[in-house]
């Protein structure tokens, strides 16, 4: 067990419901975000990724956690950002403003899948996260954190775009709501290929037990590599979609949204529920729930796999930020029933 004088307490607000605090665990910081009307706890990870690696609603916890990442090697799990690249790029090259941009693998910053396409972008382990605010007010518990693109050179060899990226934290009512920011320095439109991983799970059932609400009406149809073909069809699936004898790995557009914008992705298990809400710039969802593991997830995404070279070829949007401009959009996890 580890000794509980490694974790040092750095600061703690506390207001209505809602508390943070900043904890240090062996130098390294831990923060969380606590309200204790609904028994919700989030715990991120600035150091790991800025990952939000713990969810926990009267003590059931809703992110899934990696065996590898337990035993100290990095792994993807709890809610892994993706950037500057979502999934997989078809290839070392890709396509912004008209320009072939060719990856060096040589940097050793270029993660691969098994066909041994770059895969998850640049970002999901790092440690370069700089914490800003962290405070509790009657409104929610917040954790702001920003990275600085721009002032490390081999990330700017793999992607020259010159960009800040911050990302929010809000704890209320029991829903954490997952903020990012994209500030353009750079002299040309940065194009925007964004995702988060987000792996969940429902304590009260087996993963056989489970059913999926997939708010979307077009299926990206992918070939061999798990990139999109260019073709779409409708989605196959039942609504709600069960998962015995059953996976998916799947892209899906056409997200249907409420008055609001929001489309809602869910899982339901006996009582437990888990739904995931996305935002307008948010027009792409990948579902992925492998046979035979506990979890599923639901994947935000601005545009669907592979999109530099397709949006280039005319097959599907590539959003972007104007130079000195800003992108910003947010996704939501609601649990109920714990």
């Amino acid at each position: 067990m580890r000794s509980a004088l490694l974790f040092l307490i750095v600061s703690i607000t506390e207001a209505a419901n809602y508390r943070t605090a900043v904890l240090s665990d062996g130098g390294t910081p831990v923060i969380h975000l606590t309200d204790q009307a609904t028994g919700t706890h989030v715990a991120i990870h600035p150091a790991r990724g800025n990952n939000a690696r713990s969810m926990t609603v009267r003590g059931e916890e809703v992110m899934w956690t990696s065996p590898d990442s337990t035993s100290g090697r990095p792994a993807l799990d709890g809610n892994p950002l993706l950037w500057p690249w979502a999934n997989r790029i078809a290839g070392e090259s890709y396509w912004a403003n008209g320009k072939q941009h060719r990856l060096n693998s040589a940097l050793g910053n270029v993660r691969k899948d098994g066909s041994q396409y770059p895969i998850h972008g640049l970002l999901m382990f790092t440690d370069a996260w700089e914490l800003g605010e962290v405070r509790a007010t009657s409104e929610g518990a917040t954790a702001t954190a920003k990275i600085e693109f721009w002032k490390h050179p081999e990330w700017m060899a793999q992607f020259p775009f010159a960009h800040t990226i911050i990302m929010n934290h809000r704890l209320k009512d029991g829903v954490l709501e997952v903020e990012t920011v994209l500030r353009n320095h750079s002299s040309q439109p940065m194009p925007v290929s964004l995702g988060y991983h987000p792996y969940f799970q429902l304590t009260d059932s087996p993963r056989d037990d489970w059913k999926v609400r997939l708010a979307a009406r077009d299926h990206v149809v992918l070939n061999p590599q798990l990139t999109p073909t260019g073709e779409t069809k409708p989605v196959p699936f039942s609504d709600p979609h069960a998962l015995k004898g059953s996976q998916l790995d799947d892209v899906f557009t056409g997200l249907v949204r409420g008055s609001d914008g929001r489309a809602v992705f869910s899982v339901q298990g006996r009582r437990q529920k888990l739904e995931v809400i996305y935002g307008p710039n948010y027009p792409v969802a990948v579902v992925y729930a492998p046979p035979g593991r506990g979890f599923i997830c639901f994947e935000p995404m601005t545009g669907v796999t592979n999109v530099f070279n397709l949006a280039h070829e005319g097959k599907f949007p590539l959003q972007s930020v104007p130079p000195g401009g800003e992108w910003r959009e947010s996704f939501w996890i609601r649990p109920s029933g714990f």
